[in-house]
Parts: C-alpha cells; structure tokens; sequence
C-alpha cells in the first residue's frame, strides 16, 4: 500500500482580506506595512501572510494578499486580494464595500442583506477584530475589499444564482481552507435553499449534475434561482429541507447516482458509495425481468448499461428505481410538508423513469417506522 502525501491546506479569502486590511490600517496609521502580517483566526490561532502589493496615498493605504488555497481545487486559488483603507466619519464604525470583482448583494435570504457587499459574517468580524488591534476599540475605517478578475470568476461558481452579482464573495467561518471539503459544498446547497425559501420560489429541483439540471429546468421551466446543484449530497440537501421546508421539490439524477438513492444511500459519489448489483437485479425482477436478466445485471460494465438492456427488453426498470428512489428521500424528508418528485435523466437528457408528484408525509407504516429507527 502506498503512502498518500497529506493534501496541503490552505487559507480563504476571508483570512486573506483580514491580513491585507489590518496591514493597510498599520499603514495609514502609521506610514509603515506589517510584511508579513499577523492575524487572529476565529479559532484563536494566528498565522501571518507576505504582502503582494502595498501602496498609500495621502488618504488610503492599500494592502494585497495572493490568495494560497493549498491543494484545493478552489477558483480563487492564486487571486489577488486587495483592501484598501480610509478614515470614516466618526461615529461610523467599520464600513464595508465592494471593490473591482466583489460581488454585491441582491436577494434576499444569505447571512448579508441585499445592497451589502459579498462579504459574509465571519469575514467581517475578523477584519473588525484586526483592525482593533491596530487602531482601538471602536475605530471608524471605511474597508474597500476588492479581487481583480472577480467577476470572470464569479462565472464559476454559483454566486449568480444566488442573486451575487458583479464578483465574488468574501468567505470563510474558520480563515481556513481544507481541501475538498464536502462542507463547502454542502454549505453551498444550504444557502441555495435559504435564497429559494426567501425569493418565495414554491418548487425546487436538486440535481446530481449539469445534464440533469438542464434537462428537470426545462421540463419544468423552473428560474436559475429554483435549482440547487445538489451533487453527490443528496442528504445534505434532504435534511436541510425536512429542517426548511419547501412545498415542491424535484431530485433529479443519472440512472446510476439515482440507483444508488434507491438503495438507500445518501452519498452519491462513485468512489465512496457503488451500485449494488445484487439489489438492482432484484428491483429489475419486481419491474418483471425474467431471472435470466440477473446475470445481465451482473455482467454489465455500467449502470447505464444494465438500463440499456433494460430498455432494449421492454423492462420499466427507471420507473421502479425512481420509486425507491423516492422512498429513500421521502423517509429523510418526513413528516415535513413537501411534494416530492424522482426523475432519472439518461446521457442525452431524456426521461429514464419517473416517480410523480406526492407528499412525502403518505409514507407507508413501514416506511415511517424506519425513519424513526
């Protein structure tokens, strides 16, 4: 067995903006930039960042940090980030706005208020912290965060749907980024849900990926703001609604990540959860396969084959996976008040199978009594 070098970590742009403002603070403070500088996390730790880039004018003082976000695959990785710093009215207290590529507010719904900058919660309470230290308690600074090339980067990431518009967010509740972290992803799917809940959208569709997504907002012609990429998380998405309810929701799938939640798992990855074989066959034989089918299950080199060969013999075996499917969640998502709907999408987009529209609180007794267990 061979040793896997640990995957290097990495900071957000949170701590990185914490680290540039406090160093312009110093600066306009004192004509002079911490390099490196210093920072609190929230955890209490410290850690120090070099600066990129330190300029001042007679009224500002502006610090920039390279954004290092370790092995993670994050699209901010390698981005400059900058805050620039200047004195408020007193009495102001800490102002925040956005720069060249932070996004701006405009839905309601996420931890900041429409017409706010993109700069989340704890991001804000570092900085304030930091700058603190350097000028006081109470000190009035007006914070102009800002990452150059945000907004072609904010084309990848969900920011749009989310009503962020014109850049990037400000992130990070620990200052700490941990490479490929299921967390963030999950936390993505929760906000998702939170703009949804407060755009008053009443349908909802989480989908495993782009294929599906196009294929279920079609169908449906659902906005931008009514589609969650739920990807392999179909528990995170499930148990935040049961908490958030919204009355209609869609899950929507390949044949092979939707087999899987029909066999009752919660986690769709491929490497962390596979399909199993023996218990597709035997939904293939409820669908009505004849038994010889079981050894065309266990042969197949896909799960999109085995649906294939199904299809080619006349089996409905989409519809009877999209009704397991369909049980799996609705035992997650009761008793909450929420009309649930499976849909298997095949390669190109087409309808695989299908469990319609029902409320999820008509489970079976059997069904409920597992979802107490």
């Amino acid at each position: 067995m061979t040793n896997r070098t640990p995957l290097r970590r990495g900071w957000t742009t949170g701590a990185c903006a914490t680290a540039a403002a406090k160093s312009a603070c110093a600066a306009l403070l004192t004509g002079a930039f911490p390099d490196p500088v210093t920072i609190t996390l929230p955890s209490g730790a410290t850690t120090s960042f070099t600066l990129a880039e330190a300029t001042r004018t007679a009224t500002t003082a502006t610090a920039a940090i390279v954004k290092d976000a370790g092995d993670d695959p994050d699209v901010t990785h390698g981005a400059l980030v900058r805050a620039t710093i200047s004195a408020a009215t007193p009495g102001a207290g800490i102002i925040f706005r956005a720069g060249e590529g932070v996004g701006t507010v405009t839905r309601p719904g996420l931890p900041i208020p429409p017409g706010e900058p993109a700069i989340n919660p704890t991001p804000r309470a570092m900085i304030r912290q930091a700058l603190t230290e350097i000028a006081g308690p109470d000190p009035d600074f007006i914070v102009e965060i800002a990452i150059p090339g945000g907004a072609s980067l904010a084309e990848h990431t969900l920011n749009a749907r989310l009503g962020i518009v014109g850049g990037l967010s400000i992130l990070g509740t620990t200052g700490i980024v941990i490479p490929f972290s299921c967390a963030a992803w999950i936390d993505s799917i929760h906000r998702g849900i939170d703009v949804a809940r407060a755009s008053g959208i009443t349908h909802i569709a989480g989908a495993t990926g782009r294929t599906s997504e196009r294929a279920v907002q079609a169908l449906h012609n659902l906005e931008d703001t009514a589609l969650i990429e739920m990807g392999d998380f179909a528990g995170g998405l499930l148990k935040y609604l049961r908490r958030n309810p919204i009355p209609r929701l869609t899950i929507a799938g390949g044949v092979a990540k939707m087999t899987k939640l029909a066999q009752g798992r919660l986690d769709l990855h491929s490497s962390r959860n596979a399909v199993d074989r023996t218990a597709l066959a035997s939904l293939a034989h409820t669908s009505g396969a004849p038994a010889a089918f079981t050894a065309t299950i266990l042969a197949a080199n896909t799960t999109a084959e085995i649906f294939d060969h199904a299809a080619a013999t006349g089996l409905d075996l989409g519809d009877t996976v999209a009704q397991a499917a369909w049980r799996t969640a609705a035992t997650v998502l009761a008793p909450a008040a929420i009309d649930l709907e499976i849909i298997l999408f095949d390669r190109t987009g087409a309808i695989a199978g299908r469990a319609g529209f029902a409320p999820v609180h008509e489970l079976s007794p059997a069904d409920e009594r597992n979802r107490r267990s």
